[in-house]
């Protein structure tokens, strides 16, 4: 039997009532003052910026970039409370420029008129367009408002460059697993807003639980610890948590993964690095976060493919007949059965000899077209299907190699010396090398072939 640590031993006093209010626990537990908020002590310990302006209440605009639940609404609001300033908030998902241009008004209003300034904090601002952003600006650079935006996605990209120029950049964390277990034990023992006059039982082990499935969001573990309650409770008052009731509540584990943000392009990153690196193990784990965050197989295998030219290469040809065949088992058999065929791609193109000679090459080839004369082709290469391009030299001299070669076998595994080499390039580029072959894999054998090659080339002429 499992063992229970009971974390508030107190029981409801006969003339005291739990708490019945319908507020989910998460908006009950949101702290209201700097002291109360857990983590972000980067940001937050005493005497780091952010922490003086909201205690002097001289608060700047803002850009609050984190994941979700690291508690970018919470210092707003924090914020908020520490002012004198009017809080209008806004939420980007729900509101359009007419809601804006709204709020606006009202503060220039009141601004007229009391000489008070207002804090608009705009939830989501990511979800605002470039054009909906600008609505904000000049009120902001005029200082009608004190803008505090709070967003998931990489300001960089998402918010307007001079709004992001006119605006404090502060960075949150996802909530570490021990901050998480801190605001769970808050949570079970506050009288006031959590669940301190109710008897709930619960172990380390069960904390430990619910902050691993929260992936640090603050949020979504309080929303946990409510339903693992409420499922858990007797008429007594009285509810045993249990690491069972937590996994049927969770039903899974809540995957910290964007499709469409930062994370997607971070994940997909750590996966191409720990393929050049050959670490089959580190590949397969972001792999698995990938799917696990619900990502198109398809573009998993995109990314896999270009890696199988570009990163592995001849050193290894193979690798790319093994994507293509895994990108066909994804449209035969369909998901979750192909990540199976993504999984063997990823290892074998992890454990595969890497070679860059082939990108190296075609982006030379790209550069010399860009950048030299493009010739015409040389006579002797060209197509001569009528009597006319005969008669103009077309084909003339064109030496084919099959009956040069005869029965000599020519691939590179044994070049015959009486192979004569013809030259292919055009006239201005023909000293030039592109593919210089790496020392892995099947390239160390081909780079020979070629070093064989050129040398037979020299010997005849």
């Amino acid at each position: 039997m499992q063992t229970q640590v009971l974390l508030d031993i107190e029981g409801p006093d006969k003339t005291e009532v739990a708490d019945k209010s319908p507020m989910p626990l998460a908006a009950r537990m949101r702290p209201r003052h700097i002291r109360d908020i857990v983590g972000q002590e980067h940001l937050l310990a005493e005497g780091k910026p952010l922490r003086i302006s909201i205690e002097r209440g001289n608060i700047p605009s803002i850009i609050f970039w984190g994941p979700p639940g690291s508690g970018k609404t919470t210092l707003a609001e924090v914020i908020a409370g520490s002012t004198s300033a009017d809080f209008i908030r806004v939420s980007a998902v729900s509101s359009g420029v007419a809601e804006l241009r709204g709020a606006i008004e009202t503060a220039k209003k009141r601004f007229r008129m009391t000489d008070t300034r207002t804090i608009l904090f705009i939830d989501e601002i990511h979800r605002f367009n470039k054009a909906q952003q600008d609505v904000i600006l000049p009120n902001v650079e005029d200082g009608t408002i004190t803008l505090i935006g709070a967003t998931t996605e990489n300001p960089s990209f998402e918010v307007n460059s001079a709004l992001l120029s006119r605006s404090r950049l502060f960075v949150l964390k996802a909530l570490s697993e021990e901050d998480i277990r801190t605001i769970l034990t808050n949570a079970i023992q506050n009288k006031e807003k959590g669940f301190g006059l109710l008897r709930v039982h619960a172990s380390k082990e069960v904390l430990e639980l619910i902050a691993a499935f929260a992936n640090g969001d603050a949020r979504t573990a309080l929303n946990l610890l409510e339903l693992a309650v409420e499922a858990g409770m007797q008429d007594d008052d009285t509810s045993t948590i249990t690491e069972t009731l937590v996994q049927d509540a969770a039903q899974r584990r809540a995957a910290v993964y964007d499709k469409h943000g930062d994370m997607h392009y971070d994940i997909i990153s750590a996966l191409h690095k720990s393929l050049r690196g050959s670490d089959p193990d580190a590949s397969l784990y972001w792999l698995g976060r990938m799917i696990d965050g619900g990502e198109d197989p398809l573009y998993i295998m995109r990314r896999l493919i270009r890696f199988a030219s570009e990163d592995v290469g001849m050193a290894d040809p193979q690798a790319l007949v093994v994507c293509i065949a895994a990108q066909q088992a994804i449209h035969f058999i369909g998901m979750p059965e192909a990540s199976l065929a993504l999984a063997e791609a990823v290892v074998y193109l992890a454990t595969a000899p890497k070679s860059n000679a082939l990108y190296t090459a075609y982006s030379m080839v790209e550069e010399d077209i860009q950048k030299t004369r493009n010739d015409p082709v040389p006579l002797e290469l060209r197509n001569a299907p009528t009597n006319m391009m005969k008669g103009l030299g077309y084909g003339k001299g064109y030496m084919y190699a099959p009956d040069f070669q005869k029965d000599e076998i020519s691939n590179f595994e044994d070049m015959p010396s009486t192979h004569k080499l013809q030259e292919y390039l055009p006239e201005n580029i023909q000293e030039k090398t592109y593919y210089m072959p790496g020392k892995q894999g099947r390239e160390a054998r081909i780079g020979l072939w070629l070093e064989k090659r050129k040398q037979n080339n020299k010997d005849k002429k």
